[in-house]
């Protein structure tokens, strides 16, 4: 595990909070842990996406699986409040998605992720991606077991968001700057968004995209495709 890991993971675990919610996040961290040695022992790497409501993950990853679907196995768990809309789009296009329906509650849980895997079958999966709850406060600080944590910021909703949510990025490895098709018509500063978010989380890697208008989506399947290949090197290294 790499430093910008380390520190990221590190993050999660350092909340402040009133007893009650620390015995929640504790058996939130037991079940992450759980789900991370799963995923270790299959060689899986998983991949928690969060954002705003609204910012394009659910497109994102529609376009990640026409790119890669038939280069690695993929699967998909999706979260929301209520409907299957999101997994239902995701099948349109040929990957297995599970809804999870959180019924009201702003985020995932790792218990949500671990009963719902129990109804996926994860044999040869190379690649989970947990597409969270369009929220960027409450899952800032559910560790889901994921490898990466991986935040969107859209165009759409203002470049002042590292800044006024800060645990989000501070917990993420890698910032998506979505719907950048769109920055000639907004008051949008790919710069500020960048600078606020290093000065947050100086380690956090940066990728400008638009899932609409082909833009740095081949990075961004490159980007998984590395850390997929990474995570069978570490695997393969341990056997020796």
């Amino acid at each position: 595990m790499d430093q910008v890991q380390k520190s990221s993971k590190a993050a999660r675990g350092t909340v402040t909070c009133d007893n009650s919610t620390m015995h929640l996040l504790k058996a939130n961290d037991f079940v992450a842990e759980s789900i991370r040695k799963q995923m270790a022992s299959q060689n899986t790497l998983m991949i928690n996406i969060t954002s705003s409501a609204g910012s394009g993950k659910t497109t994102l990853l529609q376009e990640t699986a026409r790119r890669i679907g038939d280069k690695i196995n993929m699967k998909i768990l999706v979260g929301d409040l209520e409907t299957e809309r999101d997994a239902d789009r995701l099948r349109d296009v040929g990957v297995d998605a599970l809804q999870i329906v959180t019924g009201g509650i702003c985020h995932l849980e790792a218990q949500m992720v671990w009963q719902a895997m129990e109804n996926l079958d994860l044999d040869g999966v190379d690649l989970l991606i947990v597409e969270n709850v369009g929220n960027l406060v409450c899952p800032a600080s559910f560790d889901l077991g994921e490898d990466y944590r991986v935040t969107l910021i859209a165009t759409t909703e203002g470049d002042d968001k590292p800044k006024k949510y800060p645990r989000m990025f501070l917990t993420s490895e890698l910032m998506l700057v979505s719907k950048v098709d769109l920055l000639p018509y907004l008051p949008f500063s790919v710069d500020a968004v960048v600078a606020d978010a290093r000065d947050v989380n100086p380690n956090i890697d940066v990728l400008e995209i638009s899932s609409t208008a082909n833009v740095g989506i081949d990075e961004w399947c490159d980007w998984l495709l590395e850390r997929v290949e990474e995570k069978k090197g570490v695997a393969t290294a341990a056997k020796v």
